[in-house]
């Protein structure tokens, strides 16, 4: 048997469960997602249907609920503490199946999915100018364009589809009077090196999935 005809406990296509897992959960549908979950898992893909779920929660779940993807790694590191005691009753079966069920009956939204088509492509083909809004206290050409404290909380901290806290624009006014002297020259402030910077983009953050 190849490499690509992979077979799971029941006889069934590892490529083809995996789809029709991934299609259940965008369709809510309970009983097939929980089907082909249990297949994944009695089948020893358990390590494969968590990922899956991990991107799911991006991918078919995003902005319609944007805390599902934390519920899921949460639901992750609890699976892999309850693996780790090696319990007889198999406990670690609780938070893979909560993950996909939360999974099942998340609002969904497939715009990140789709926005990732959209912006990467005008990134190969389309060049901004950066704005002028960015020029504050915070960079060299907007110290040199005398833009100071008033630029900063005027234009340069605008936010759009605000929701205040009640009490916002008193700690903005009070901010404002106790920031300090931003005439100052601007002293870059780097947390890591260009090499420590590069090395933490091409990390991989969930290693041990």
């Amino acid at each position: 048997m190849s490499n690509y005809d992979l077979r799971t406990k029941h006889g069934y296509n590892f490529f083809e469960v995996a789809s029709a897992f991934q299609k259940a959960i965008r369709r809510c549908d309970e009983k097939q997602a929980m089907f082909w979950a249990v297949e994944l898992y009695e089948s020893g893909y358990q390590k494969y249907a968590w990922k899956r779920m991990l991107i799911m929660s991006c991918e078919d779940v995003g902005l319609g609920d944007p805390y599902v993807n934390m519920a899921v790694v949460n639901l992750k590191a609890t699976y892999d503490y309850l693996v780790s005691l090696k319990e007889k009753h198999l406990p670690e079966k609780l938070p893979f199946t909560q993950a996909v069920l939360h999974l099942v009956h998340a609002h969904k939204s497939r715009y990140v999915d789709l926005a990732i088509t959209v912006f990467w492509a005008e990134n190969e083909t389309k060049q901004y100018e950066i704005p002028d809004y960015a020029y504050d206290n915070h960079t060299h050409r907007g110290k040199a364009m005398g833009r100071g404290r008033d630029y900063f909380y005027n234009e340069a901290s605008k936010i759009c589809n605000a929701r205040l806290m009640p009490n916002e624009q008193e700690m903005r006014k009070l901010a404002y009077e106790l920031g300090g002297d931003h005439s100052k020259p601007l002293v870059e402030n780097l947390s890591c090196t260009k090499e420590e910077a590069n090395q933490l983009a091409q990390g991989d953050l969930f290693e041990g999935l």
